[in-house]
């Protein structure tokens, strides 16, 4: 086995990987020598160029929700051996029943359907998973896109119905999702809320918010304002505070937070909608292609600007978590396995 001296990588059929047998904090992580994974006639392989970290990451390491383990088939230890949702990077070898894709063309995209390991070298993809990545964008953009971008479009536009002209507040509009949030609903035409804590505020201020609460100074449950769309990532209030915050009509969408607060928005959501007019949910995000198309969209034509917090080499996946843990990131945590990230 030889390593190419230019990118660090293992020549032959091996590669360089961040992976975990057991359960726990960061620390159940380490960098080893595995397998190249080898793809069948409906994949791709991608080198990989740079990987985000998410939530779903974090749980996956430490297996919970316990609900996470009956999902991923691991219910004493993980049976995914690779973390990693979104990846950007360029197809090295096609299946035979790719037509979409060729080798060499630059790609992105959430592989958490097709087993994860986006924490390596290589990563197999489902070419239905993965859109081109255009050259005005680098891979690193592209690599922190697929899961935040598209949680917060389909939390707006989705659930939401996200109009012109109304009044929307973004709970946690300084975190990954919440960054493309407050974009995204301003390419909506809507009139722009973050909430965020103090040394947070000049990141959503910059991304467009049209005004910006600092959540350790007021309480915006309690303003006279009211919002026809709350879209809240943080979870940090209880459904009677959300519904006393919207107008009379409105809706509120919970696409994160602390898990008992999302299982109660699931329970009590829908029995707190029957009275009344207004609409409290819950959103899972669902990997859609076509949802990560009309992303790519707003990307390359500067709508939407990713934001990046701190990039971390592939043998510093634990810090990186552990980082993205303590929820002091201001927009995206980033892998970086290409020295220059375009």
């Amino acid at each position: 086995m030889t390593v190419d001296a230019a990118t660090g990588r293992q020549d032959g059929d091996k590669m360089n990987a961040v992976v975990y047998s057991e359960y726990g904090d960061p620390s159940v992580f380490e960098q080893k020598e595995v397998d190249r994974p080898t793809p069948n006639d409906s994949e791709v392989l991608i080198d990989v160029r740079a990987a985000s970290v998410n939530a779903g990451d974090c749980h996956l390491m430490r297996g919970s929700p316990f609900l996470v383990r009956f999902m991923y088939g691991g219910i004493l230890q993980p049976k995914l051996q690779i973390l990693g949702m979104d990846v950007a990077g360029r197809v090295e070898v096609v299946g035979k029943n790719v037509t979409r894709f060729h080798p060499g063309d630059a790609v992105f995209g959430d592989v958490s359907k097709c087993g994860f390991g986006g924490f390596a070298d290589y990563v197999v993809a489902t070419a239905d998973t993965l859109v081109m990545k255009s050259a005005d964008v680098s891979f690193e953009e592209a690599a922190v896109v697929p899961t935040a971008a598209v949680t917060a479009l389909q939390g707006l536009r989705g659930a939401g119905q996200i109009q012109s002209g109304q009044n929307v507040l973004i709970n946690g509009a300084s975190g990954g999702v919440g960054t493309f949030a407050v974009q995204i609903a301003k390419s909506f035409g809507a009139d722009v809320t973050g909430v965020c804590s103090t040394e947070k505020m000049e990141i959503v201020r910059s991304i467009g918010a049209d005004r910006v609460i600092d959540y350790t100074r007021e309480e915006f449950t309690e303003h006279r304002q009211s919002y026809d769309l709350i879209l809240d990532t943080a979870a940090s209030h209880s459904l009677f505070d959300y519904k006393r915050a919207l107008t009379p009509e409105g809706t509120y969408v919970m696409v994160g937070g602390p898990v008992g607060r999302l299982f109660q928005a699931m329970i009590f959501g829908p029995l707190l909608s029957v009275v009344g007019s207004k609409n409290l949910r819950n959103l899972l995000m669902e990997p859609n292609k076509d949802d990560l198309a009309f992303v790519k969209e707003l990307l390359e034509t500067g709508t939407v600007k990713p934001v990046i917090d701190s990039r971390y080499a592939l043998a510093e996946v634990p810090e990186a978590i552990r980082y993205l843990e303590e929820g002091r990131a201001k927009g995206k945590v980033l892998v970086t396995l290409d020295a220059n990230g375009s």
